[in-house]
């Protein structure tokens, strides 16, 4: 069985879609370790719904304070000029229009950019969070998710069957098979992890891809 990325691979593979001196959420699960991989010389404000601006990496044993943590319950580390403020005026953040970059997970994201993250059949859902609002309000949507469920169906999908978070608001998804850009003619297979084929990728997704001409393997 070929190898697949892992979750720290993916992440950081993320960061790199960050520009210098933007704002980023970061939902729950796999995107909160994009917090650990900023690139030296890079700056970037992590902001979280429960009221937070400008903190750093997630916080080590030794340096767990529970009284800082992200909208996902995970301790992280101050940096200089952290601010805090209630979430109503997170949520004024959120959505203003002022977070330039979200990054979610996802059950599915379909041929168009539909998101579906916060329910699935089966399994009862205690609420969306802040993800409608993050995924309507931000200005570009990073997910970050495996290629496929534990039994091998494909996550990227023709059209969600899961309940949707938001509609054609996802622009670019990371997983470990690839880096999938949403575009107006569809999806384009930009990169695909070392190893593995073009028609590999293909079969093990619903969507159908468009290969880059400059396509390559995922670079970090």
């Amino acid at each position: 069985m070929k190898s697949r990325l892992d979750e720290q691979t993916i992440t950081l593979r993320a960061t790199r879609e960050f520009a210098d001196g933007s704002v980023v959420n970061l939902g729950y699960g796999m995107p909160g370790l994009c917090a650990n991989f900023i690139p030296e010389g890079r700056t970037v404000f992590f902001q979280s719904e429960n009221g937070m601006l400008g903190y750093g990496s997630l916080a080590s044993d030794a340096e767990k304070d529970y009284e800082m943590i992200n909208a996902s319950d995970q301790p992280v580390t101050p940096m200089p000029g952290l601010c805090f403020f209630d979430s109503a005026a997170s949520f004024d953040m959120i959505r203003g229009g002022h977070i330039d970059v979200v990054v979610l997970g996802a059950y599915q994201v379909s041929e168009k950019g539909d998101l579906a993250n916060w329910g699935r059949p089966g399994r009862p859902a205690t609420g969306m969070g802040g993800g409608m609002d993050l995924a309507s309000g931000a200005k570009k949507v990073i997910v970050t998710m495996l290629h496929t469920t534990k039994e091998g169906e494909p996550r990227i999908v023709k059209e969600c069957t899961y309940p949707l978070t938001a509609r054609q608001c996802v622009s670019i998804v990371i997983t470990d098979l690839a880096v999938i850009e949403v575009t107006k003619e569809g999806l384009v297979l930009k990169e695909i992890a070392p190893g593995w084929t073009v028609p590999e990728v293909q079969n093990l997704t619903e969507a159908r891809l468009i290969p880059a001409k400059d396509i390559k393997e995922i670079a970090l």
